[in-house]
């Protein structure tokens, strides 16, 4: 049963939804004046009864990341908000920004006030126009109102919040690799440890947390941790609360949906989504941007032995819940809850292809494995395509894609080698026909 909320999409498609005047009408920024009037140990806890497993794609417990913060330092500590959303199938986080810009700048004033920070930086992908200069004018309300600067709300604790302008490096989505943009210098992760909660923006504590994640805080206060945790289906495994589901590709009405937490992605692609585009069958599903494992529409789950994952086993795998701990147990990963749908027209091959061309584009270069392996691996595949490789190469691919996996100094490699790991096993008849006939079976209506 679907479960439809708005308390992030709620003004979404109003006239001037992402005003201050709108904003407030709903009971904008309550939130923020309670925070700013409880101690930070108490916005940590009641953010960790929240259970807001992060919506960047990691899924970490946002309150214990929240947690990790050093209770006393010399250094000022920042948060640093993550709005370089480049992951393709991905755009939620700009819906916010757009949309409820609010709801961003009154987050970070509570995630200021947890971590003991007095400023945030949100750091937004170039190409955003419209959510940078959204934001922008979010702040410029807030601080005119006294909700931002040397005393909001009159409370002596100060806060400003700050919109920083990535370069459009997909690598900057990477925490320590945003970091280093932040500061100046070329996007390219860091060593850990020491972690940003130690050495983090500037060489200070920093929390680095996802646009949805922050903007999804003053929900948080305004119902209080437990009662926002148990609006989840998944709730018992610590998954809390609402969340923005994207869906996008070959389906009728494609968007953002804001739903309770257990969502199937059944039901987002046939009830929410409104069926496969043009009453086609459904080839296959990306659950979470494409750097997540590819999986087919007659996949069947397998779950540990474990009586929490019991209603799910041996099912269909459009029938299990979208949640961080069932699809990671099932082998596979929720990463931004955005999906994206391909329907039997399309050729799995040629969306390998588009898709190595990217992650090959995007890799910073600065690990050998992911450097190398993209580069290696998109040289095979624009044989395979033109009918020229060999068996022996399309093997090379699962090779060279298990060495990049768990080599690399960030994820990025590995979010290069599941889509390569898992469509070349799941439609190995697909990269075969190309090997020997040049793929005259395929429907190629993915590229020109």
């Amino acid at each position: 049963m679907i479960k439809r909320t708005e308390y992030l999409s709620k003004n979404y498609g109003k006239p001037e939804g992402w005003s201050l005047a709108t904003y407030e009408a709903g009971g904008g920024y309550k939130s923020a004046k309670k925070a700013l009037g409880m101690s930070r140990e108490a916005v940590v806890e009641e953010m960790k009864k929240a259970h807001i497993r992060g919506r960047g794609g990691a899924g970490f417990d946002a309150g214990t990341k929240w947690s990790f913060m050093p209770k006393e330092s010399k250094k000022p500590h920042y948060l640093v908000v993550n709005a370089d959303e480049g992951e393709p199938g991905t755009f939620k986080d700009r819906t916010i920004m757009e949309q409820n810009p609010h709801a961003l700048v009154e987050g970070c004033v509570i995630g200021c006030r947890g971590i003991g920070a007095n400023a945030a930086y949100i750091f937004v992908r170039d190409e955003l126009h419209l959510a940078k200069a959204r934001l922008w004018g979010a702040i410029e309300e807030a601080r005119a109102k006294g909700y931002l600067g040397a005393r909001p709300f009159g409370v002596d604790y100060p806060v400003e919040v700050y919109v920083h302008t990535g370069a459009g490096a997909y690598i900057c989505g990477e925490e320590t690799a945003l970091l280093n943009s932040l500061e100046g210098r070329r996007g390219e992760p860091r060593l850990k440890p020491p972690f940003p909660a130690q050495v983090g923006a500037f060489g200070c504590p920093t929390t680095v947390n996802n646009v949805e994640t922050i903007a999804i805080a003053p929900t948080v206060f305004e119902l209080g941790g437990d009662a926002f945790s148990q609006l989840s289906e998944l709730h018992p495994l610590n998954d809390g609360g609402v969340r923005l589901f994207g869906v996008s590709g070959h389906v009728e009405r494609p968007g953002i949906y804001e739903c309770a937490v257990g969502l199937t992605l059944r039901e987002l692609i046939y009830e929410l989504g409104g069926g496969i585009l043009g009453g086609r069958e459904l080839l296959a599903v990306i659950p979470g941007g494409s750097s997540c494992p590819v999986h087919r529409a007659d996949e069947i789950v397998s779950l540990p032995k474990d009586d929490r994952f019991a209603p799910w086993q041996g099912k269909s795998l459009l029938d299990l819940p979208l949640g961080v701990d069932t699809f990671r147990s099932a082998g596979s990963m929720l990463g931004t809850c955005c999906a994206i749908v391909l329907s039997d027209a399309v050729d799995p091959v040629l969306a390998t292809h588009n898709l190595i061309k990217f992650y090959k584009h995007e890799s910073c270069g600065q690990c050998t494995p992911c450097r190398e392996g993209c580069g290696w691996i998109e040289r095979i595949l624009d044989k395979v395509v033109h009918g020229t490789a060999t068996l022996d190469e399309l093997d090379q691919i699962t090779e060279i894609a298990s060495n990049i996996t768990g080599n690399t100094i960030c994820a990025f490699g590995d979010g290069a080698a599941q889509p390569m790991l898992s469509f070349v096993s799941k439609f190995r008849p697909a990269f075969e026909d190309y090997v020997r006939t040049g793929g005259k079976s395929q429907t190629r209506t993915l590229e020109a």
